[in-house]
């Protein structure tokens, strides 16, 4: 029968042990992916033509909207293993793995039969220069190639996640932005590709990493008992509960995407300078988000550990720890950005119009972590407990405090404010996710998760 690594701790000094142990690798791997970013723009930026940086910006852009609405094969991964792991169940734990990875396999599949479309659509949408959106799509092109890898170690990451182990997740994505940086140098530096051989250096880092997470899931089932079903794995009925699950987490991705994308193209409408200091002051959050996803995801694994044992003592216990963490975390992001924001714009861009623009809207990232801290942190345990409904509805309330607050911002304030109108309509959406959220999980710890 499958254990855990350690033991749901019961005292709070072993809980918040326990979530630490889970956050630190996460974020940590987290790190490395605004490393691969940098060194991507640093090769680009040193080509003869400016247009292979924009290409390679435009295609990661896209790829990162693209991949990142199926991340909920990561999410609903964890939640149910989690769960399975707290009922001590080792067939749903390997079927589970199973079923996500076919799952993966096959949106994959579909999205490179349906490249072109899909990839002639988002380059569209993101309206580069002709030049940049050619040399853009030839990238992508090759980029969607790695496109089961990617979703299916999503599911892998979700299932090692799920049964309390974050190292393989530090394991993987170093092993990924690592292949991904010397391969980078080697194709463009030493072998004169341009965004071909950034394209190619990605999709054979993700398959490399693919490889390395299926020789660690192999050594982890061998800890398990029981075998895969085959009517777990080829009946579309046994995929209810894991359809379910992911859908409503893909409705609510898609949402997140909406505000994020909606934003972006409302500063854009202000003037380049507005867009690139909404886009350094966008970093500010990033940067905290890397923190924050480290205690939510061990948010995750421990609560729903916690639901499938019934145990809702340790269940409030981690939910207690995870909210200590995240607390500190966005007080001490606030005041960073308090103290030293402008330092950070200036480290950012030496533009003085833009440092000066960004100075301008600074308060508004010493407010942004203190409110969004709750929702990083409820949307953890809301997938641990695969409560993924109520996460879609708060961005449905979100939404619908955001745009038409945005909309009375517009009409409203003069134009010198209109760019505050914006961070302040995008900060309501934030506190109504949060509200939203917190009203939820009160309402539930008294009817549903509570001795």
């Amino acid at each position: 029968m499958l254990r855990s690594n350690s033991s749901t701790p019961s005292q709070p000094d072993a809980s918040h042990g326990r979530i630490w142990t889970l956050a630190w690798p996460i974020i940590l791997s987290n790190i490395t992916v605004p490393l691969l970013g940098l060194v991507d723009t640093a090769v680009m930026g040193h080509l003869p033509d400016s247009r292979y940086l924009a290409a390679v910006t435009l295609g990661a852009t896209l790829f990162s909207f693209l991949y990142w609405g199926f991340g909920f094969l990561r999410m609903g991964t964890t939640g149910l293993t989690s769960q399975a792991v707290g009922r001590e169940n080792d067939s749903d734990v390997r079927n589970l793995l199973g079923q996500s990875l076919l799952l993966a396999c096959v949106i994959g599949t579909l999205l490179i039969l349906f490249s072109r479309p899909l990839i002639a659509l988002g380059l569209w949408l993101l309206g580069g220069s002709e030049v940049a959106t050619a040399l853009a799509a030839e990238y992508a092109e090759i980029r969607i190639l790695s496109a089961p890898a990617v979703l299916a170690n999503y599911a892998i990451l979700g299932w090692f996640l799920g049964q309390q182990n974050s190292r393989v997740t530090l394991a993987i994505l170093v092993l990924t932005n690592g292949v991904n940086i010397v391969l980078d140098l080697l194709f463009v530096v030493g072998l004169g590709m341009t965004t071909d051989g950034v394209a190619w250096a990605t999709v054979i880092a993700d398959y490399s990493a693919l490889a390395l997470g299926l020789w660690l899931v192999s050594r982890q089932l061998r800890l398990l008992e029981g075998h895969f079903l085959r009517n777990r794995l080829l009946a579309l009925a046994a995929y209810g509960e894991l359809f379910v699950v992911n859908a409503n987490l893909f409705v609510r991705t898609l949402g997140l995407l909406f505000a994020m994308a909606f934003f972006t193209s409302r500063g854009a409408a202000q003037g380049d300078t507005v867009l690139a200091a909404n886009a350094v002051l966008l970093q500010f959050i990033m940067l905290t988000s890397y923190a924050l996803d480290g205690f939510a995801h061990a948010a995750e694994a421990i609560a729903g550990r916690a639901v499938g044992r019934r145990r809702w003592d340790e269940f409030g216990q981690a939910v207690k720890s995870a909210a200590w963490f995240s607390l500190a975390t966005a007080g001490a992001a606030a005041l960073t950005f308090a103290l030293g924001g402008q330092w950070l714009i200036a480290l950012l861009t030496g533009l003085p119009e833009v440092r000066e623009t960004a100075a301008t809207y600074l308060p508004w990232m010493v407010v942004m972590p203190l409110i969004a801290v709750w929702s990083y942190l409820l949307d953890g345990v809301f997938i641990g407990a695969t409560a993924i409904r109520e996460m879609r509805n708060s961005i449905f309330v979100g939404l619908a405090a955001y745009l038409p607050t945005w909309w009375l911002t517009q009409a409203l304030l003069p134009e010198s404010l209109t760019n505050h109108g914006l961070w302040f309509a995008f900060t309501l959406f934030a506190v109504a996710r949060s509200a939203v959220l917190g009203a939820y999980y009160l309402h539930h710890r008294r009817s549903v998760w509570h001795d």
